[in-house]
C-alpha cells in the first residue's frame, strides 16, 4: 500500500480509536486481547481444557486469547476445522503466537454429513493439499462419505429469466419429493444478488425468509442468505445462485488486489466460499449462472 494511504488510513483508525476511548468502548479484537492479558496474569487458567470448533475462521485475537488458557500446558487446547472452509479471516502464523500444532494434527477422513456424489464434485473446486502459514498440511484425498445421493447439478443459462425459471422449477421439484422448505438453502455470493434467489423462490412457490446477521431459520420458511451467513448450516437441497463471471470471484475484490500474493489469496477465499455454498447440501445441490460463468464452475463439473 503507499505511504500517502496507509498515512490517510492511519489517521481513521487513530480517530475512531480516541473516539472509542473517550466514549469507553472497545472492540471485539480489543476485548480478546485484553482478557488474554489478564489470563496470562493468573496463577491457575479458569478451564483446564478448551475444545474450540470451526478453528479456521479464528481471528489473531481470538487464538492470543485461547494461548492464554494453556497453550504451554500439555493437550490444553483442542481445535477442529477445515482449511478449505477458511472464508473469515486472512492466514497468520499460529505458532508466533505461542500455538503450535506441527505434527500434531491429523486429518479425519470420514464424511457424515454430505452424499459422495456432491462431497467428490465439491473437492475439486480445492486443491489435493491445503496448507497453513506454518506450513500445516491437510490432506484431502482419500475422504469417504458414508452414503450416496443423486449428482450435483450444474446449469449455465442465456438470461436471468431463464435462470429464475429454472431454480424455480428446481425447488419445487425438491418439495413435491417432500423435502421441507426449512430443509432447504438458497445462497448467493453477497447481497447484491438477494433479488434473483427471491424470484426463484416465488417462481416456485415456496414461503421464504432472508436471513439477517442472526442466522436464525424459521420452521416452514427457505432461508435465503450470502455464503457468509450459510456457514455451520447444512440443507437436503441447497441451491447457489448465480455463479456468473464477475460475481464469484468477485470482481470488486480482484481489484483490490495491489500484489500476485493478494491477488491468489481472494481467488482461493472465492474457492473457498463456493466450497462452503456446495457442501450446506446434503442430498441434493443445483449451482446455476447465467453466461459468461464464473471460471470456477469448469472445475466444478471436471472429472
Amino acid at each position: 500500500m503507499p505511504e500517502a494511504r496507509r498515512a490517510t488510513l492511519w489517521a481513521i483508525f487513530d480517530a475512531v480509536r480516541k473516539r472509542l476511548g473517550t466514549e469507553g468502548l472497545i472492540t471485539r479484537a480489543g476485548m480478546f486481547s485484553r482478557v488474554a492479558g489478564q489470563l496470562a496474569e493468573r496463577k491457575h487458567p479458569p478451564f483446564d481444557y478448551v475444545v474450540v470448533d470451526e478453528a479456521q475462521d479464528l481471528s489473531v485475537a481470538q487464538l492470543r486469547f485461547l494461548a492464554a488458557f494453556g497453550a504451554e500446558r500439555p493437550n490444553g487446547l483442542f481445535f477442529a476445522g477445515d482449511l478449505g472452509q477458511r472464508i473469515f479471516q486472512q492466514p497468520f502464523s499460529w505458532k508466533s503466537l505461542g500455538v503450535d500444532i506441527r505434527g500434531r494434527a491429523r486429518t479425519l477422513h470420514i464424511n457424515y454429513r454430505t452424499s459422495h456424489q456432491i462431497r467428490t464434485q465439491a473437492d475439486r473446486l480445492l486443491a489435493p493439499e491445503v496448507s497453513d502459514v506454518d506450513g500445516n498440511v491437510e490432506e484431502r484425498r482419500g475422504t469417504v462419505s458414508v452414503f450416496n445421493g443423486p449428482a450435483p447439478v450444474v446449469r449455465t443459462f442465456e438470461t436471468q429469466a431463464k435462470e429464475i425459471e429454472a431454480v424455480g422449477a428446481w425447488l419445487a421439484e425438491r418439495s413435491k419429493e417432500g423435502v421441507m422448505a426449512h430443509e432447504i438453502g438458497v445462497f448467493v455470493r453477497s447481497e447484491a444478488e438477494l433479488e434473483r434467489a427471491r424470484a426463484a423462490l416465488a417462481r416456485a412457490g415456496l414461503p421464504f425468509k432472508v436471513l439477517d446477521d442472526g442466522v436464525e431459520t424459521t420452521h416452514g420458511q427457505v432461508p435465503i442468505s450470502s455464503i457468509h451467513l450459510a456457514k455451520g448450516q447444512d440443507f437436503r437441497a441447497v441451491a447457489m445462485m448465480p455463479c456468473d463471471d464477475e460475481v464469484i470471484p468477485l470482481q470488486a475484490r480482484i481489484e483490490t488486489a495491489a500484489e500476485d500474493s493478494d491477488l491468489e489469496e481472494v481467488y482461493n477465499t472465492e474457492r473457498h466460499l463456493l466450497y462452503v455454498a456446495c457442501t450446506r447440501a446434503r442430498d441434493h445441490l443445483l449451482v446455476t449462472s447465467v453466461e459468461p460463468a464464473s471460471e470456477f464452475l469448469d472445475d466444478l463439473k471436471a472429472g
